[in-house]
């Protein structure tokens, strides 16, 4: 296979480009030869011999993109990696920082490049043994972003299985984690403090007001005008004194200006303190040193949107959030500390709606939108109703930020749900009446009908009494002459029995076994001497088939003299042949059977008599007529 073109003016800008013009990743900052080897490992596998051809490949096959990505970005981390560094991080930063918060003030921690969750997840546990579970709650906001979707969704889950949880201690593990489907659910009251989000390093824009940034072995990937301008954006995300904590194999070394190591071996860094932004210029009052109508007429108006009953917030033109009544914060929880962060950055930007979309949407058309069957559960288990709507605000063409209004159709929508409820119910109660009615009318015509019928049927009941009357002298005759055949059924049977006793005392009498079969080989006689013979009783025997038996007699012989009987009213057949008996014992035994016949000489059966003989009585003989 020819290898692609790997010069800086080769193919692979017109892949790096399609990347960034079609999908929004930017690739340009990653080292390039981690970044070609990578990108060739992928062309290796598909036998792809051309960057060229492999933009083709792209361009028809969406899934490719999800493939190369997981090739180029490797998602390696865990909980507590670096046990070492984790413990300074636990031991001396999160106590510090704890200690220079007051109560209520808050505690923002950014984890970029979070991979699938374990780093932010790592940081949320030591916050919350350092705060306690109340505090912790009312003070942390953690943003953990990274660039791959899939594992931010697997990141979302907050569940893991037993290997990725090998890196946490017990006692965290039992206090943070449940116990769900074979894997470890991180605790859902804590999870709502962790918002997870798509961010590019290298072209988005950082989350501000960091006290914690952490960022590990992800800066490693970058080239050195990347990790400047990545690092030039962390300074400004980060608070003054605010901590940056780097993976172990990222130095900072030409960086001093910006942050300046606290634990260089651990690599955690604190910003440099630099230049303060200058103070903004106090409004002018009026002449009369007190306020003025305009400042008047500013704090009515404030006034009135912060105590307007319906919720409603306001993001500028770069969707960084304004001002937010106090129904919205009492609704949705947002904090004064809110004020100029990202919507996206905020809870309230994906629940109780995604908000993001619309926003997007209202910025491109300057025309309102509308966001129907909202629902939000409010912490004290309330469920409410809104209806959003998103509304540009203009001065002339100019778009000046867009403004979220929260209608609570609570009650109106439980109204229509009743009366919808009760409109059914009502078409329903009316269908039944109206059902009811024709089953009436019916019932009353089959009533009258049934009233013919029954004078019909006593007329009947009537003429069949006389019918009865004559069909009982009938019987009564009848039965007179029953009675007569009885009697003569009853001598006929005690002659039967008689002769019935006197042939089961012959073949009792016989010493020999005697079997006796119908045409279809059923054993319908079973003597004593065959009981002697092979151990089975006459209940046992009597009804099976011949060949069926569990006896000694070798059957494939015995079979042709049977069926020769069956076939020939006049045959008589003879063996000698070697069996087992009940014992167990080899015998030599000699069977003779003949066919049954009735008086007219059709055949009824055959009977075979079975006796043991001296072994050396003389050879066998097959068949005698």
């Amino acid at each position: 296979m020819d290898t692609p073109d790997t010069g800086p003016s080769g193919d692979v800008e017109d892949l790096l480009d399609h990347l960034r013009e079609s999908r929004g990743f930017d690739f340009r900052g990653y080292k390039r030869t981690s970044l070609l080897r990578r990108i060739q490992h992928r062309l290796d596998q598909l036998e792809i011999g051309s960057y060229g051809e492999y933009i083709d490949r792209l361009q028809i096959d969406v899934d490719e993109f999800t493939a190369l990505f997981n090739t180029i970005l490797i998602n390696v981390t865990g909980f507590f990696r670096d046990p070492e560094a984790w413990d300074q991080i636990g031991s001396v930063v999160i106590p510090k920082l704890v200690a220079d918060k007051e109560p209520g003030d808050p505690i923002r921690v950014w984890s970029a490049g979070c991979s699938s969750g374990q780093e932010a997840y790592s940081i949320a546990m030591l916050l919350a043994e350092a705060l306690g579970a109340e505090r912790y709650l009312d003070q942390v906001k953690i943003y953990a972003t990274d660039v791959d979707h899939d594992a931010l969704a697997q990141a979302r889950h907050a569940t893991f299985d037993d290997a990725a949880m090998r890196g946490v201690p017990d006692g965290l593990r039992d206090r943070y984690f449940e116990r769900r489907d074979h894997r470890h659910a991180f605790r859902h009251d804590l999870r709502r403090t962790i918002i997870f989000g798509r961010n590019d390093l290298v072209q988005d824009a950082p989350i501000s007001r960091i006290d914690l940034l952490i960022c590990r072995n992800t800066l490693m990937y970058f080239n050195a005008e990347a990790q400047a301008r990545i690092l030039g954006r962390f300074h400004f995300a980060v608070v003054p004194d605010g901590v940056l904590f780097l993976g172990k194999a990222e130095m900072l070394l030409s960086h001093g200006d910006i942050f300046e190591p606290l634990d260089l071996k651990r690599r955690i860094f604190r910003r440099a303190q630099a230049t303060p932004p200058a103070t903004p210029r106090p409004v002018r009052s009026s002449a009369g040193g007190g306020p003025s109508a305009a400042d008047v007429l500013g704090e009515l108006r404030s006034r009135g949107f912060s105590a307007s009953p319906v919720a409603q917030f306001v993001v500028t033109v770069n969707d960084d959030l304004a001002v937010f009544n106090d129904q919205a914060r009492e609704t949705f929880g947002l904090h004064p500390n809110d004020i100029g962060s990202p919507l996206r950055d905020l809870e309230i930007s994906y629940r109780p709606a995604e908000l993001r979309t619309q926003l997007a949407e209202v910025k491109s058309r300057h025309e309102p939108a509308r966001i129907t069957d909202v629902e939000w559960q409010r912490p004290n288990g309330v469920v409410q109703w809104f209806e959003v709507q998103v509304n540009p605000l203009l001065d002339g063409e100019d778009l000046l930020g867009v403004s979220f209004v929260f209608d609570d159709v609570t009650i109106a929508r439980t109204l229509r749900r009743e009366l919808e409820r009760t409109n059914r119910q009502l078409e329903a109660t009316n269908e039944e009446l109206q059902s009811t009615n024709e089953e009436l009318e019916t019932t009353n015509e089959e009533l009258q009908s049934t009233v013919e019928e029954l004078e019909t049927t006593n007329e009947e009941l009537q003429s069949t009494n006389e019918e009865l009357e004559t069909i009982n002298e009938e019987l009564q005759s009848t039965n007179d002459e029953l009675k007569v055949i009885n009697d003569a059924l009853g001598d006929r049977s005690t002659e039967l029995n008689r002769v019935n006793d006197f042939l089961q005392s012959i073949l009792t009498g016989i010493k020999a076994g005697v079997v006796v079969i119908d045409q279809a080989m059923q054993v319908i006689a079973w003597n004593a001497g065959a009981e002697e013979l092979w151990g089975v009783h006459t209940a046992e025997a009597e009804g099976r088939h011949l060949l069926d038996l569990d006896i000694g007699l070798p059957m494939t012989e015995v079979k042709p003299v049977a069926l020769n009987a069956l076939s020939d009213p006049t045959y008589v057949g003879e063996l000698r042949l070697e069996a087992v008996n009940r014992r167990g014992r080899t015998i030599t035994l000699r069977l003779v059977c003949s066919a049954l016949s009735n008086t007219h000489g059709d055949g009824n059966g055959a009977l075979l008599v079975m006796e043991t003989v001296p072994a050396d009585a003389g050879t066998s003989v097959n068949s005698l007529q």
